[in-house]
Formats: C-alpha cells, structure tokens, sequence
C-alpha cells in the first residue's frame, strides 16, 4: 500500500473505531437516560436512514464536481457536531436535529472514503483494498462497541455524554489524518467526452448492468444487513428462546468469521467469476436461514437452538467476507471515467433503503409469523443466486473477472489471449 491508501485505511478503522462507540447505545440513551420515550428513540433511527438518504443523491454529484477529499472533509465535520451535539441534547428537538447531523455525516463517508479508494488502487490491487477496508470496518465497530459497553453507565447521562464526545474526537481527528492525503488526480467529469454532471444519473440509469447491480444490493442488503438487529435478533428470542446474552454472542461470531475469512477467501474470489462469488453467497445465506429455521422451529434442546442460531450469523459471515471484495470493485469497473463518485452514491443509496425498510418489515414478521419470516428469507437469499447469474450476462468478461485482463496482457505475443481466458473460465 502507498502512503495515500494507508492512511484511508486509518480513516475506515477510525470511523468505525467511534462509530462502535455509540450505535449499539443509542436507542438506550435517547428513551431512557434521556427520558424521551420509544416513539421519540425511534425517530431518531429513522431520521438516520432519512437523512442518508436526502444527501446521496447530492454526495455523488459533490463528489464528481469536487473530489472526495474535500466532500469527506465536510462530512467528518458535520458528524463531529452532529456527535457532539447529541451527548448534549436533551430535548426531542435537539435530539433529531442532532442525529439527522450524525447520520447526513455518515451518509456521506461512506462513498467519498470508496471513490478514494478507486482512485489510490488499481484494477489488480482493488479487491484487496476493499477487504482491508471491511476487515477494518468491522474490527472498528467489534472494538468501539466493547470499549463503549464498559464505559456506559445507563444511571449516568454524563457517561454517554463521554461516548459522544469521544465519537466526536474520532471525527475530528480523521479530518487531521485526511487532509494529509494526496491522492492520485482523478479525471473530472467535465473532462470526458459526452460526459456532464448533470447528466451523471440520467446515464448511470442508462447503465443496464449498474442497474441490475443496484436491484441485487437492494435485495442483498434487505434480506441480511436490514435484519440482524430487528427481525433476525426478534426471531432468535421469540421463536428461539435466545437469550440477550447469547445474542451478543451471535453478534460477536458474525464479526469474528469476517475477521478470520477474509484474507482466507481473497484468493478463491479474485480467481472466479464475481458474478459466481455473489450467487454462492444467496446459497449460503440461503442455508444460514434454514439453520435459523432448525433454531427456532425445531425441537432440539435449547444448547441445540443457541447453538444453531450463533451458526446462523456466522455463515452470514462468511457470506459478507465473500462481498467485500466484490461488491465495491464491481461498482468502481462499471463506472465511466470520472463517475465513480456519482456511482458510489447510488450504491450507498440503494444500500441505505435496505437498510431503512428491512427492520420494518423483518421486524414485526421475525417477532409473530416465525416460519413464514423463515419461508420469506430463504426466498430471499435464492433470488440472490438468480439475480446474480442474471447480472452475469450483463458484465464483460473483465469486468465479470478482472484476472483475464491480466492474463490476456502476459499472451500477447504468444499465446492466443482467448484461448487462454477459455481455459481459465
């Protein structure tokens, strides 16, 4: 790694290092340490995803005109107020203008800290560095949460107000890390032929294969992210008799098989087809459901259930270590040259959405119709594996498995270069 991609690498873990700190408390600190209520706590996750999704579609064209760097600037400072702010509040009206800062600021991470990562990489080494960047990710938020838990004092609005605060200082110190960073000059848009900022979505929807990518993020982020902490956690405790403890402990191995597999898998995905690695995580996932099924619809012993229900999370997992070095790398590849942003946006857009209607259906259906919540997801993750195999088609070779190109570059001269990707494939 150059320079650059190391310290965007600190500024991933650092993010995630304060935002640990706070999400798994919030709800806690808003309608009990403040004294707001579960209507007001709330709002308060849903002004997050609503805030997201005001500002992406405004992100991807900043991003474009501007650069990442200094859109991620501005965002870092919009969430070190927003975090500030919100140890702070306490009134409902503070609270949601607060957290609609903290989410807007988050929002808006997320692609300017991917378009770096496009710009400071390669097509060779771009997988690898989005699996830096979800292996740190994920490293951030299991430490940040676990420092966090044994700060907290639920007795004690000053000890969450501390949270903040250092959430808040995590922020700020990234803008000091980041304002160091020289990335590589990325072509603006402005500078491609055809190409206009205005025009940056109309032609993004003109992208068949983008937006078939979008609708099977949609998919893949509905029917895993948006259920770990509502309709799946609501499952294993109602259904499965999981108890709060085990819970964490489920959490806890879902984190623990990313942090483990995926360096191991790096090598099987950037050897296959990207279009293959996303269709074997709906199968996966497909299998985790039924094991969650056996959890809470079985009749073992209740070691049996937990057990099950801890393997559950766990192949998700595994599944998540999968996409990381794909999903992102797929995004950056479709995208014209000087869009990357505009493209990042919209991934984080359609990410975004799941995340906002997946606890609102998954929740009440994981909570009271178990088998069919069961039923549902498990459909879910098997249109997965079809909508991948559909989105196959659409992909060229190279973008489909970027590994040809570099074995087509090796024949020249020797070897013809189809005859050797036929061999490979």
């Amino acid at each position: 790694m150059g320079a650059a991609m190391r310290r965007i690498h600190v500024g991933n873990a650092l993010s995630a290092f304060g935002l640990g700190f706070t999400v798994p408390y919030l709800y806690v600190y808003v309608a009990q340490v403040r004294g707001l209520g579960s209507v007001t706590a709330g709002l308060v996750l849903a002004v997050f995803a609503v805030a997201a999704l005001i500002v992406l579609p405004f992100a991807g064209r900043a991003i474009v005109r501007r650069g990442p760097l200094p859109v991620l600037l501005v965002a870092l400072v919009t969430a070190a107020l927003g975090a500030l702010s919100l140890g702070l509040s306490a009134s409902a009206a503070t609270v949601l203008l607060s957290a609609a800062a903290l989410g807007a600021g988050q929002a808006v991470m997320q692609p300017a800290l991917a378009t770096m990562i496009v710009d400071c990489s390669t097509a060779e080494t771009r997988s690898r560095a989005f699996a830096m960047q979800f292996f740190l990710q994920n490293l951030g938020l299991g430490v940040g949460g676990l420092i966090g838990g044994h700060l907290v004092d639920t007795t004690k609005a000053s000890s969450f107000t501390l949270l903040f605060a250092i959430e808040a200082a995590m922020f700020l110190v990234l803008v000091a890390v980041m304002a160091t960073v020289r990335t590589p000059r990325a072509p603006h848009v402005g500078e491609a032929p055809g190409q206009s900022a205005g025009g940056s979505w109309k032609q993004l929807l003109g992208n068949r294969a983008m937006v078939q990518l979008c609708v099977l993020g949609f998919v893949l982020f509905f029917a895993c992210y948006g259920q770990f902490e509502s309709g799946l956690s609501a499952y294993g405790v109602e259904a499965a008799g999981i108890s709060t403890s085990a819970l964490g402990t489920a959490l806890a191995a879902n984190t623990l098989m990313i942090v483990i597999a995926q360096f191991a898998v790096l090598k099987f995905v950037e050897r296959r087809k990207r279009s293959r690695v996303i269709a074997a995580v709906g199968l996966i996932w497909a299998v985790a459901w039924a094991v969650a099924g056996y959890a809470g619809l079985g009749h073992g012993s209740q070691a049996t259930a937990t057990a099950a229900f801890i393997s559950t999370y766990a192949l998700f997992g595994l599944g998540e270590a999968m996409l990381s070095p794909t999903l992102a790398p797929l995004v950056a590849d479709l995208a014209p040259t000087g869009l990357a942003g505009q493209y990042n946006s919209a991934f984080a857009l359609v990410k975004q959405l799941a995340l906002a209607i997946g606890p609102a259906v998954g929740g009440p259906l994981g909570a009271s119709l178990h088998a069919p919540y069961i039923v549902v997801f498990t459909l879910f993750s098997l249109g997965i594996t079809v909508l991948a195999v559909r989105l196959g088609r659409q992909l060229t070779d190279v973008q489909n498995q970027p590994s040809l190109a570099r074995s087509r570059v090796v024949t020249q001269g020797g070897t013809p270069a189809d005859a050797v990707a036929a061999a490979e494939a």
